[in-house]
């Protein structure tokens, strides 16, 4: 993270990052809603889905909205979320292959297995909570206004609460050896896809590898 937040070029990275950001966060409540849903349909037979219901229900209108800060933040910042034309517009564009690695396969462990795998998804997400200062310092190192760094500074302070509130409910929660070891795939999964996701982002290969996703004329076969 420290070389994404280095000042040379920050400012153009900066966009990108916001981009990346509500192409990621913008999932969030939408997951929640379906292991909510998944813990409704197994019901009080399963002694994990209570708890975790209640508690996604909860943690679903704390993170609704979310992803709307990003998109004031890019405005702020000058540049048009809405344009069409716009390379950092996340509303007209396919989210590329590795966004698409760390969020998707949430969705298959929660419907295929168990919604519990989520909670490590989320401990991973908000157990990295920007530092308190590190919106003054990204306001100074670009010179683009506090408002554009909204969702940093909000973040900073939401994110440690959230996180104490998860490692209680995991405490708490009567989860089998299956579903600990579901929780912890997650967990190691988003790290390992996080990891990733920034990295391309820093060294903007992002929209790089979104087109070596495709194949080339010369690669396809006939029938495609």
């Amino acid at each position: 993270m420290a070389e994404l937040w280095h000042p040379r070029g920050l400012t153009e990275r900066y966009g990108r990052y916001l981009r990346t950001m509500h192409e990621v966060i913008r999932a969030s409540v939408p997951l929640m809603e379906l292991a909510a849903r998944r813990c409704a349909d197994l019901g009080p037979a399963d002694p994990v889905a209570g708890p975790l219901g209640r508690y996604l229900e909860q943690h679903i209108e704390e993170e609704r909205g979310h992803d709307d800060w990003l998109l004031a933040d890019l405005t702020a910042a000058g540049l048009d979320p809405h344009s069409p034309h716009s390379p950092y517009s996340p509303l007209r564009q396919q989210p590329p292959p590795l966004v698409a690695r760390l969020v998707g396969p949430q969705y298959y462990w929660v419907e295929h297995f168990h919604p519990v795998s989520l909670l490590g998804y989320i401990t991973v997400l908000e157990g990295n909570a920007p530092a308190p200062w590190l919106a003054d310092r990204l306001a100074a190192d670009t010179g683009l206004p506090g408002a554009a760094f909204q969702t940093v500074s909000h973040h900073a302070v939401l994110d440690t609460g959230h996180t104490a509130e998860l490692g209680l409910l995991l405490d708490r929660l009567p989860l089998d050896r299956a579903q600990e070891t579901a929780v912890s795939v997650s967990a190691l999964h988003t790290v390992d896809a996080v990891t990733e996701l920034f990295t391309r982002l820093t060294h903007n290969d992002l929209t790089m590898l979104s087109r070596m996703s495709r194949p080339s004329r010369d690669e396809r076969t006939p029938d495609q």
